[in-house]
């Protein structure tokens, strides 16, 4: 999306709507504009070039409310037809912005205006394609009769004629409007609840758009508008509730839908992971470690207190070397880490935040019981991680403990709109074999678990890495990815691990902390270097890590060829 047009106003705001949702045909709704960033628009910010370099141009009708912003409008469309690019017309009549509405009536749809159908007017000759609801083709057209409103466009304009019915669809006017407007060309709509009907509009226009705009026959373009709309309405919100291709496509070959499509768990984890755009690569400093440095703090006899100031001073070694990177990430806790959590939030680097009591097992969460809860107290960026401490062979009474927990943070996770990354380790005194990985992450997903990442143990065993790829494609093909972490083991054997790992697609990064800063924090503790010298050290740690990963498969290609 080239967004190079998209200006910055400092004397303007951004509108928003206040929409109330109550029953299914009535929403009522405030619109908060004033001198509105998006009516400001002027002449000014029109590049006919950049016009003319798009296949179509899309004007809609509340601009034209605005002496500014309609010739802004009207600019854009004489440059368009100079250019011969497509004009688009959604009428999206809004009465509050003409003034003939209070903003106590900004749910109403229609109100007749002989200087707002005139403002229409003046723009139909010059269109392609008109789309609006009966309100807004009556406006447009003059009339409180649709037939006749149609016929009144369609004696300025030779545009194809859009009629949107509501969960009817909408019907199709190609040329000729037909005594009865219901012979149109028409696709039928899906029936699906309605549950806010803010962005329906929108929703239909950029479906139909997409086919017309690929010449698709009309009906195509129809079921395609019908769809993204249905979908829409289903879900809170406007923008964000917005379908991707990948969702459209599994909505449109459902064998049968739900009235509900909030019911359909896989409609819904589609939207989930195909509106995230996730790194392609992840490099992560896991600072989030609790026990561990509690031990070595009581083996020095230092004040555990002195670990949140350790924590603060990782986290700023960590910017300091990931500046600029936008792969590298960071994960930490809020018990010691919590000062270093404050510095590192807003940065704009990938934060993932532990949720585990450390040790836990079966695990617990920070915060008590009821994690929903906790996860709606953190800001919006942090990603939650849990380690699990699980085993195949594990007890079935513990079995099903974990599982009820990891449940329970999975649907929190899901209600509270939260990014999860599982990290599973063997649970004490068993080790794993080499399909012990792949047979836990299968049950996860058999459970109904799919979290964005994986962190799994480093193991120099490319055969167990495809296993365990194999197993997440065949339950979740959007998965984010798998991360290899490093449990304090050696450079040479975090290695190996990465050069086997290079051969699974899936494994796309390293979460990895004791390896990189554990010496440097031990000599800080105990008063052998200062804060300057730790962050130094861990910075230059760090990056040397990521210089081992990116290297994975040169060493991979070196192993093959003397093989």
């Amino acid at each position: 999306m080239d967004v190079s047009h998209v200006s910055f106003d400092p004397e303007h705001l951004t509108p928003y709507v206040l929409l109330a949702i109550r029953s299914i045909d009535d929403f009522p709704r405030i619109f908060a504009y004033g001198d509105a960033a998006d009516l400001a628009l002027d002449e000014d910010d029109v590049d006919p070039s950049f016009i003319a370099s798009a296949k179509a141009l899309l004007v809609t009708g509340t601009p034209l409310s605005r002496p500014g912003s309609r010739a802004a409008s009207m600019k854009a469309i004489k440059a368009a037809q100079e250019a011969g690019t497509k004009v688009l017309f959604d009428l999206d009549y809004r009465p509050v912005f003409w003034g003939v509405a209070s903003h106590e009536q900004g749910g109403e749809m229609f109100v007749a205006s002989e200087e707002v159908t005139k403002g229409y007017k003046g723009v139909l000759p010059d269109c392609d394609l008109v789309v609006g609801t009966e309100e807004e083709i009556r406006i447009a057209g003059g009339s409180a009769d649709t037939g006749e409103a149609l016929r009144g466009i369609r004696e300025v304009s030779g545009a194809t004629i859009v009629l949107k019915v509501g969960a009817m669809g909408a019907i199709v006017f190609p040329g000729e409007i037909p005594d009865d407007p219901e012979d149109g060309v028409r696709v039928p709509g899906f029936p699906v609840e309605v549950f806010n009907s803010v962005g329906a509009g929108d929703a239909f226009m950029s479906g139909f758009l997409s086919g017309w705009l690929r010449e698709e026959p009309i009906e195509e373009c129809l079921r395609l508008g019908n769809a993204c709309g249905a979908i829409v309405v289903s879900r809170h919100g406007c923008s964000p509730a917005m379908p991707t291709p990948q969702e459209l496509g599994y909505f449109l070959d459902m064998p049968e839908r739900p009235r509900r499509l909030r019911d359909d768990e896989w409609l819904e984890h589609l939207h989930r992971r195909t509106t995230h755009e996730e790194p392609e690569e992840l490099r992560v400093l896991a600072i989030d470690h609790r026990w561990q440095l509690e031990e070595v703090v009581d083996e020095l006899g230092v004040d555990r207190e002195r670990l949140r100031d350790l924590k603060v001073l990782l986290g700023r070694a960590f910017l300091k070397a990931a500046q600029g990177d936008h792969s590298a990430g960071v994960l930490i806790d809020d018990v010691y880490g919590d000062k270093a959590l404050e510095e590192l939030t807003g940065s704009g680097v990938w934060i993932a935040r532990a949720v585990e009591v450390a040790r836990s097992r079966p695990v617990e969460f920070v915060g008590g019981p009821n994690v929903a809860a906790t996860l709606r107290t953190w800001p919006e960026e942090h990603i939650v991680k849990c380690n699990l401490y699980w085993h195949p062979d594990d007890d079935a009474e513990i079995k099903e403990i974990q599982e009820a927990k990891v449940l329970a943070l999975y649907d929190a996770c899901l209600k509270e709109e939260r990014r999860l990354l599982l990290e599973v380790q063997t649970s004490p005194g068993l080790k794993y074999d080499e399909n012990s990985m792949a047979e836990l992450l299968g049950r996860f997903y058999e459970i109904g678990v799919l979290p964005e990442w994986w962190k799994i143990p480093p193991n120099p065993d490319p055969g167990v890495w495809k296993r365990i790829g194999d197993v997440v494609r065949e339950n979740d093909p959007y998965c984010a990815g798998l991360l290899v972490l490093g449990q304090g083991a050696g450079e040479e054997e975090l290695v190996e691990s990465f050069v086997a790992a290079s051969s699974e697609p899936l494994c796309n990064g390293f979460a990895i902390g004791r390896s990189i800063y554990a010496k440097s924090a031990r000599r800080w503790l105990s008063g052998e270097i200062g804060d300057e010298g730790l962050m130094s050290s861990v910075a230059e740690s760090y990056e040397r890590m990521v210089s081992l990963w990116q290297k994975r498969t040169e060493r991979r290609t070196r192993e093959g060829a003397a093989g």
